[in-house]
């Protein structure tokens, strides 16, 4: 194998979440974004002996699982979705088997496996969307919708998307008309030249509410643009949204990063927030507030973290990286108390208002890295509960919590792949799993969310 080759072969090896392998007389070869059975045309990028990476070109071939029309005409090319073709019930199985092999590489003792638990909604269960600006290709037309898959300025209008509520689709198809006929430029990442930068959508899957955002540089003049999002604003108001709409912002942004960073927003029509119900709990939604994007997958998942948690009658329970403290509040149901610890004090300050809506006083909220909070905290936990961000759990900080000695920690993790070195530090302070399993929190993609039971051992 050589680097620049070029050649074509069956996906025939499959590995969580989406990596492919193509078996060769002379090696193997991983592929991304693979789909299993799949004939392929690929350029090899890079060779070692016996093994090498490649780049797919171009489906020959689909899998013989694939016999579902998508609907979706940016199938292939929006770097969102992979599992379009197959049925849910085949992704499903697919996600079970790669997730189930993982784990049990990964945790290596005998642990009870509960299965992949579905989502309630395959399509249309999304609550929040960030489109970006740009063009298809150089100097091509206004385009917005998601990034190309493997690209970082061509844009893939998404306004057929399978995984939104047709509001979305809607919102995004009609803001791109009113830019086009006013002849708006998008922000240009490399030049930092232009005004158009992202539209961000949020709606509540259970109070069907709708937040439009629309997010641009400080790079026009105030009276043109006060006139043009006066238009906008107007248009949006117009159009036959099946949820009430809610908000119509403006957000300003300058910085240089492909990001969203809330400098100035101002409202344009309604208010800037929603409310949202989960699992009995109601929650204050801003355009930036971090919250499950899966509403009722998530209610799956917070069910199982429930059932892992068992009785917390007269116990504390600590919740780390407790976002917006969803399962703080609703462990804190029977527990003595909880407590959060999140990094990011927007979510902190935002958790503290939802207990005080929810009636929830048994619960303390603390702003901080969780690494320094251990050293400074009084209060020690009788479970520990753990929701770290994808990379997982800082090792250090591991090791402080194994030494509280609680009989359970439950942990849920968004990237099960990043669990093999939390685990083993695990292990090495006696906690073992003893009972996993996953919930598909986001279907028709590769990633599921994994929740497993961890016992002092």
């Amino acid at each position: 194998m050589k680097k620049g080759e070029e050649a074509r072969g069956i996906i025939s090896e499959y590995r969580f979440p989406d990596r492919g392998y193509i078996v060769r007389e002379d090696g193997k070869v991983l592929v991304k974004h693979a789909v299993p059975g799949r004939e392929v045309a690929y350029r090899v990028t890079k060779a070692r002996k016996g093994s090498a990476e490649g780049r797919v070109l171009e489906t020959l071939q689909p899998g013989a699982c694939e016999t579902r029309e998508s609907r979706c005409p940016a199938v292939g090319s929006c770097g969102g979705c992979l599992y379009q073709t197959l049925p849910y019930e085949e992704e499903l199985a697919l996600k079970s088997e790669l997730l189930e092999r993982l784990l049990g590489e990964a945790v290596r003792e005998d642990f009870l496996w509960e299965g992949l638990t579905p989502s309630p909604l395959a399509e249309g269960y999304r609550m929040k969307m960030e489109y970006s600006f740009g063009d298809a290709y150089r100097d091509g037309p206004l385009c917005l919708g998601m990034h190309k898959r493997g690209s970082h300025y061509d844009i893939v209008e998404t306004d057929h998307c399978e995984l939104v509520h047709e509001d979305f689709n809607l919102a995004l198809r009609e803001t791109l008309r009113f830019f086009r006929e006013h002849n708006t430029p998008y922000y240009h990442k490399m030049r930092h030249e232009g005004y158009l930068r992202y539209l961000l959508v949020r709606r509540g899957t259970h109070r069907k509410e709708l937040l439009l955002d629309l997010v641009t540089s400080s790079q026009l003049p105030k009276e043109e643009e006060e006139e043009l999002l006066t238009a906008w604003r107007q248009r949006m108001v117009d159009l036959p949204f099946a949820a009430t709409l809610k908000g119509v912002l403006h957000t300003v942004t300058d910085s240089v990063a492909d990001a969203i960073k809330d400098e100035r927003t101002e409202v344009l029509f309604g208010a800037a927030q929603f409310e949202e119900e989960l699992s009995g709990l109601r929650f204050v939604i801003t355009p930036f507030s971090f919250f499950q994007n899966n509403a009722d997958g998530a209610e799956l998942l917070y069910a199982k973290v429930g059932q892992y948690v068992g009785e917390t009658g007269g116990k504390v329970v600590f919740d780390l990286y407790s976002g917006t403290g969803t399962i703080a509040q609703l462990v804190a149901k029977h527990a003595e108390r909880t407590v959060g610890v999140e990094l990011v004090e927007e979510a902190v300050i935002a958790a503290r208002e939802n207990a005080a809506r929810n009636g929830v006083r048994n619960c303390r909220f603390i702003a901080g890295d969780v690494l320094k909070v251990l050293d400074e905290i009084e209060e020690k936990p009788d479970i520990i509960i753990l929701d770290p961000p994808r990379e997982g759990v800082n090792p250090k900080a591991l090791r402080k919590l194994i030494r509280y000695g609680v009989p359970r920690i439950i942990y849920v993790s968004c990237k099960p792949s990043s669990l093999l070195t939390d685990l083993e530090i695990l292990r090495e302070g006696g906690y073992y799993t003893t009972r996993a399993a996953g919930v598909d929190m986001f279907p028709r993609t590769p990633g599921v969310e994994a929740v497993l039971l961890l016992e002092k051992k």
